[in-house]
C-alpha cells in the first residue's frame, strides 16, 4: 500500500465533530431502553421498547456499557440510563441461586436459564466500563462477574471459554465457539486496565494468538465452531446458514473485529507485543474485504461466505460495516498506509447512504439490494457496535475506551 500524503478524516475537526454529534445523537436514540421489569428492552426501529421481547443479559450489559462511554464522554443524561442497566445486572438477570447470569428473562415469567460464556463475557466488559464511570455497584459487578468467567467458563488447557452450561452448571455445552471468546479478549482488555491486574490481558493475549493461528492454517478465514475437543466443525448450521450467533461458514465480520482486536491487544503488549498481531490483523482484514466487500455485485459486506470465499448469505448486517470502519481505521493509525484512509471514507459514505438514520440510528440489517430487511435483525436491538464506530477511532487503541475517556485522550 501507498503510504498516505495527504490527512485522514480523523485528523480534521469537522469530521470529529460529526462523529462526535453522530454518538449523541445515538445515545439519545436508545434513551427509552430501560424495561420496566429491569435491565435492557429490545428496541423496535423507532427507539421505543418491544416488550414482547426478552430481557437479554447480553443487550443490558451492552448499554451498560455504552451508556457509560456517554457519561465518561461527558454527555448528560447518560449516567443514569447506565446505572439503570447495571441494576438490571446486579438484579432481576443475576441468578442469585446458581449464581452468574441467565441468558434472558421475561416475557412474563418465562426464563432461559442457560449460562452462556457470550453474555458473561458482556457482563465483564460492562461492568468494567461502568466501574470507571463510577456507576454505582459496577466495581462488585465486575468482581464477582470475573470470578464467574474464571471459575465456570475458563478452560485453561486450551486457553479459551468453554460456550455454555445448563441454570444450575452441571451439564456443559458440547458445542465450543470463537464467538464467545472474542467478545472475551475486550472484556478481559477493558477488566485488565480497570482492575490493574495483568491475569485478565495476558489471558486475551493468549486467545487472540490462538485465533489468529487457527486464521492464518485456513486461508485467514477464521474457524468459529468446535466440538468439547476444540476440534474444527466447518459445517455446523449448514441448513441454519443465516443463525445470528452461529452462522455457517466465515462470518466476514468476525475477520474484521479480529483484525481490530489483535491491534487493540497489539497495544496493549506495549514492546512485549510479538509481530504476528500485525501481520494477522492485515490478513484477516485483507481476506474480509475481498471475500466480503461487493462480493455479490453491489456494496455492502455479505454476511457469510463458503470456505473457498463464495457468499452464503447475502445480507447486509450493520455491525459488520461498523466494525469494517473502526478495523480500518485502526490499521490506516499504525500503519500510515493510504489504503485503509480511502476504505475508511468509502464505508463511511455507504453508511451515511443506506445504514445512517437521521435520528443517528443505524438500520440493522439490509438485503442484496441494500434495501432494509429484518430476517436475521428485526428492530434496533443496541447501539454497541454503532456507538464504537464512531467513537474508537478518536481514542488510542490502549487503553481500553472507558480508561481512556476518563484519562481525558479522547480527541475533539
Amino acid at each position: 500500500m501507498e503510504h498516505a500524503s495527504r490527512a485522514r478524516w480523523v485528523d480534521g475537526f469537522d469530521h470529529r465533530a460529526w462523529l462526535a454529534n453522530q454518538l449523541a445523537l445515538q445515545l439519545r436514540f436508545g434513551r427509552r431502553f430501560p424495561h420496566p421489569a429491569g435491565g435492557a428492552a429490545y428496541l423496535d426501529d423507532a427507539g421505543a421498547p418491544d416488550l414482547g421481547r426478552p430481557v437479554h443479559t447480553w443487550i443490558t450489559a451492552r448499554m451498560a456499557h455504552v451508556y457509560s462511554l456517554g457519561h465518561l464522554a461527558g454527555l448528560p443524561g447518560c449516567a443514569p440510563l447506565a446505572a439503570h442497566a447495571v441494576e438490571g445486572l446486579r438484579g432481576p438477570l443475576r441468578d442469585a441461586e446458581h449464581g452468574g447470569w441467565y441468558a434472558a428473562l421475561g416475557p412474563g415469567p418465562q426464563r432461559d436459564g442457560t449460562k452462556a460464556a457470550y453474555a458473561h463475557a458482556f457482563v465483564v466488559f460492562s461492568a468494567a466500563s461502568a466501574a470507571v464511570a463510577e456507576i454505582p455497584g459496577a466495581a462488585a459487578l465486575l468482581d464477582e462477574a470475573l470470578d464467574v468467567l474464571d471459575a465456570r467458563f475458563w478452560e485453561d488447557g486450551p486457553g479459551l471459554l468453554l460456550d455454555s452450561t445448563s441454570e444450575d452448571w452441571s451439564q456443559v455445552s458440547g458445542y465450543r465457539g470463537v464467538n464467545a471468546n472474542m467478545h472475551a479478549v475486550e472484556a478481559l482488555l477493558n477488566a485488565a486496565d480497570t482492575t490493574g491486574d495483568r491475569t485478565w490481558r495476558d489471558r486475551a493475549a493468549r486467545i487472540t494468538a490462538t485465533v489468529l493461528d487457527w486464521a492464518a492454517g485456513n486461508g485467514w478465514r477464521i474457524p468459529e465452531h468446535f466440538d468439547a475437543d476444540w476440534q474444527p466443525m466447518l459445517g455446523h448450521h449448514r441448513d441454519q446458514p443465516d443463525h445470528p450467533f452461529e452462522p455457517y461458514g466465515a462470518t466476514v465480520g468476525h475477520g474484521l473485529e479480529w483484525s481490530r482486536l489483535a491491534l487493540h491487544v497489539r497495544a496493549a503488549l506495549g514492546d512485549q507485543a510479538p509481530a504476528r498481531l500485525l501481520e494477522g490483523a492485515v490478513a484477516l482484514f485483507d481476506r474480509a474485504v475481498a471475500d466480503g466487500w461487493a462480493a455479490d455485485g453491489a456494496d455492502g459486506f455479505v454476511y457469510t461466505t463458503d470456505w473457498d470465499g463464495t457468499p452464503v448469505v447475502h445480507q447486509r448486517m450493520h455491525w459488520v460495516l461498523a466494525e469494517a470502519i473502526s478495523a480500518a481505521a485502526a490499521l490506516g493509525s499504525v500503519s500510515g498506509e493510504l489504503g485503509y484512509e480511502d476504505w475508511y471514507r468509502r464505508w463511511w459514505d455507504y453508511a451515511d447512504s443506506y445504514l445512517v438514520r437521521a435520528d443517528g440510528s443505524w438500520q440493522h440489517e439490509l438485503d442484496r439490494a441494500n434495501q432494509p430487511a429484518d430476517t436475521v435483525w428485526p428492530g434496533r436491538p443496541d447501539l454497541y457496535h454503532s456507538v464504537h464506530a464512531v467513537l474508537l477511532q478518536r481514542l488510542p487503541l490502549a487503553p481500553s475506551a472507558a480508561v481512556a475517556l476518563a484519562a481525558g485522550l479522547l480527541r475533539v
